[in-house]
């Protein structure tokens, strides 16, 4: 006679190696966040190197600028005292914004050098599932960038900008979020190329618009109406706003010079820094699910 085993068996084994798969997933997860921070923490030359174009950026708009609109009487003016605002004031919050841009745009670049050079083959072959490496390689890429924005504000009381602490604890998850975003925008880039030349390419011709649209250096009123159909689809410009915010609100300025200047709106209305928030997050989890796929697909 014949007996038939139980179905209960199967299952509970198959619950089991569940658990484990789900257990080392997440180890995967965070063994390529932490070697990623480790190899930016460890590469001082990169650190260091990678100030120097936002603070070019910061010297040359923000003193410059400044200098050139005080003297002509217009702009921004003011002396950068308690109630008005400066052009160093208003830029230094997209300056800061353009590190975390970079940075979490580049730091994508490792996944197709990984590629390269077989790493990322030996993890996409491990019993883990794919999403590990997307999500890790984000997470990874956000750390960098936010430490690198955390990096910038050391430099505001020598141009000027005086920080409260309560702004920099406010500033802090403001550009993660930020980081996050554009990080999980590069993994989605990074997820489907092959080659160093090709992921530079596609950057370097995403990145500039991306900065330059985002209402970093201008403000986003009275702009051309294609202009201003453009500055609302980028989704740095909903990042920049949160922390000019944040840093004109810790340096003094009135809350209404603030809006006027800092504010985006849509259809007619103003955009509330918590729904910016959430629609960064909401971007960068959208990237993120295009990363996973990216690395689900079959190479």
């Amino acid at each position: 006679m014949i007996v038939a085993e139980p179905e209960a068996a199967p299952t509970a084994a198959s619950g089991v190696v569940g658990v484990g798969t789900r257990s080392a997933t997440l180890r995967a997860v965070y063994m390529i966040w932490y070697r990623d921070v480790l190899k930016y923490w460890r590469d001082r030359v990169r650190l260091i190197a990678s100030l120097a174009q936002p603070l070019l950026f910061l010297l040359v708009f923000g003193l410059g600028l400044s200098s050139s609109l005080r003297g002509a009487g217009g702009g921004f003016g003011g002396t950068g005292g308690s109630g008005s605002l400066n052009y160093v004031q208003f830029v230094f919050p997209g300056v800061v914004a353009m590190a975390v841009l970079f940075t979490a745009i580049f730091s994508a670049m490792s996944i197709v050098w990984d590629r390269e050079f077989g790493f990322l083959k030996e993890i996409l072959v491990a019993p883990v599932d794919r999403s590990a490496v997307a999500v890790g390689k984000a997470l990874g890429g956000a750390t960098q960038a936010m430490l690198q924005g955390c990096v910038m504000l050391v430099f505001a009381p020598l141009v000027g900008v005086h920080l409260t602490l309560l702004s920099v604890v406010e500033l802090v998850p403001l550009l993660f979020v930020l980081a996050f975003a554009l990080s999980s925008l590069g993994v989605a880039v990074a997820s489907r190329m092959r080659s160093m030349q090709g992921f530079q390419v596609v950057m370097n011709f995403m990145l500039l618009p991306i900065f330059f649209l985002s209402g970093a250096l201008f403000p986003l009123s009275g702009l051309p109406g294609w202009m201003t159909v453009l500055t609302r689809l980028d989704p740095v410009a909903y990042g920049v706003a949160p922390l000019r915010h944040a840093v004109l609100g810790g340096a003094g300025v009135p809350a209404a010079v603030a809006a006027r200047v800092g504010d985006v709106s849509l259809f007619g209305r103003t955009v509330p820094t918590p729904l910016e928030v959430v629609m960064l997050l909401l971007f960068g989890v959208a990237a993120l699910a295009v990363a996973i796929r990216g690395f689900r697909i079959p190479d």
